[in-house]
């Protein structure tokens, strides 16, 4: 999610939220709106997606083609519901950007030879090869113990390359896996 927080900052800047809270009835607060299930309109007027959820001052908005983190303060009132200050179509072209630049960071660090860190910061090992959408990842640099993990389970962190799970996440799949595989070789038999 630290690819969108951006998005959360450009609505914040590109307008006030003054004309939601004058056509907003003088009762209504947006807080009392920023609810799960709530419909989140647009300048226009136009529904901009639906909260998913709400926890710890962020509220999840579901646009139909992203989840985005807002501040539950980003939202003003609304005589519908909750509104922002920009359109479905301004935030899913903010959040597309974000991840397209993301993901071009990613690529241009993803080489052989480069450390990952896993997502609680532990090591992970070191890039042994890049199979197109696959990068094959040595454990903690022992080339006969590894991990394939799909290109978009890995990301820029702020120490480097990172995968996006930990390293009992990793095992618990493994784990899964080679019991999966045990138990198709037992029913083959």
């Amino acid at each position: 999610m630290n690819t969108l927080k951006l998005a959360a900052a450009a609505i914040a800047l590109s307008a006030t939220p003054a004309f939601a809270q004058d056509a907003a009835p003088a009762d209504a607060t947006a807080e009392s709106q920023v609810v799960a299930g709530a419909t989140v309109y647009g300048p226009q007027g136009n529904a901009v997606g639906t909260i998913e959820s709400v926890a710890d001052g962020q509220a999840i908005l579901n646009t139909g083609k992203h989840m985005v983190p807002l501040a539950v303060n980003m939202y003003g009132p609304g005589d519908n519901g909750p509104t922002i200050t920009v359109t479905k179509a301004q935030l899913d072209g903010m959040v597309d950007a974000q991840i397209a630049e993301a993901n071009t960071a990613r690529d241009a660090a993803l080489v052989e030879g480069a450390a990952v860190m896993t997502a609680d910061n532990a090591s992970l090992g070191t890039v042994l090869e890049i199979d197109g959408a696959n990068v094959v990842i040595a454990r903690g640099g022992d080339e006969t113990n590894k991990v394939t993990l799909p290109r978009e389970y890995l990301a820029m962190g702020e120490t480097g390359l990172m995968a996006r799970l930990t390293n009992e996440q990793i095992d618990q799949a493994m784990s899964a896996q080679a019991d999966a595989g045990t138990a198709m070789e037992a029913g083959a038999e």
